[in-house]
């Protein structure tokens, strides 16, 4: 999926994030078929996260076309001690934000958005170095090698 380079890429934004949003208790990268990029989620299990949040972006995808909305921007949904975000990051992951009840909403969206444009661009890059076709191997150059001096017959 991701390299490993863009993936610790992809942590490093993740990790920022939550320390700039105290409030912030995990924070997961995915690609939109559910599979982990990188994820900040103590005591979560991030592979089941993922898998979920590809099928309430499925969800969500599917209702902003049936109401004619546009493609999927973002998804907030508020438990009873919290709140779950999920951005679009990029045409090929998400980024899912565990927030606790206590989150200023709006500052959860500015940072969400900056932080799925970011990871957006890491992931959309390195899946396009990915899908390019490799350059051709060609064979070394054939060195010449130095003659060696023959003896001077006379």
């Amino acid at each position: 999926m991701v390299p490993e380079a863009e993936a610790q890429d992809v942590l490093d934004e993740l990790q920022r994030l939550r320390a700039r949003v105290p409030l912030l208790a995990g924070a997961l990268a995915a690609s939109t078929d559910g599979l982990v990029v990188a994820h900040d989620t103590p005591g979560i299990e991030a592979e089941g996260v993922a898998a979920l949040t590809a099928a309430a972006l499925g969800v969500s995808v599917r209702m902003t076309d049936a109401t004619g909305r546009g493609g999927f921007r973002e998804l907030l949904i508020r438990g009873g001690s919290g709140y779950i975000a999920t951005y679009a990051a990029g045409s090929s992951a998400v980024l899912t934000l565990l927030a606790e009840d206590r989150i200023n909403v709006g500052r959860l969206h500015l940072e969400g958005r900056r932080s799925g444009a970011r990871i957006g661009e890491v992931v959309d890059a390195a899946l396009e170095r990915a899908d390019r076709p490799a350059p051709p191997v060609r064979p070394p150059q054939e060195r010449a090698l130095p003659r060696r001096a023959t003896p001077d017959p006379s």
